[in-house]
């Protein structure tokens, strides 16, 4: 004999409720960093359960001394001038990919690069 159909949507909806609470439990991993340096420098780190670990991991990566921007489920981007790595870049931190791009390249043509192109970028979207 089988279950009568009570009992099995009883059993299906204690099973959905266990994966519910198991996928809840687990941490969250969105937190992600930019460090931007001298003449191009960068190091990324996402998807770090931290913030201070995500900005460690990326500033390990970038030579000099650099400037960390962090990111939660969103995207960042550094820009520099083809022509003059030395100078003049720009970043972003936005919640696409494609504005994030936007935005950096903008910033570097806007503190007078002539040819910015993207140099890195990062999209820390686990959550």
């Amino acid at each position: 004999m089988g279950l009568s159909a009570a009992p099995r949507r009883r059993g299906a909806l204690l099973a959905a409720l266990s994966i519910a609470l198991s996928i809840a439990t687990v941490p969250a991993h969105a937190a992600g960093a930019l460090a931007v340096g001298k003449c191009g420098a960068y190091g990324k780190a996402f998807d770090y359960a931290a913030d201070a670990a995500a900005v460690e991991a990326a500033r390990k990566q970038c030579n000099g001394d650099c400037t960390t921007i962090t990111m939660r489920r969103a995207c960042a981007a550094l820009a520099i001038d083809l022509l003059n790595p030395c100078g003049a870049h720009g970043y972003a931190v936005e919640p696409k990919i494609s504005s994030t791009l936007n935005a950096a390249t903008r910033k570097c043509y806007e503190y007078g690069g002539k040819e910015c192109v993207i140099r890195a970028w990062a999209c820390d979207a686990k959550g």
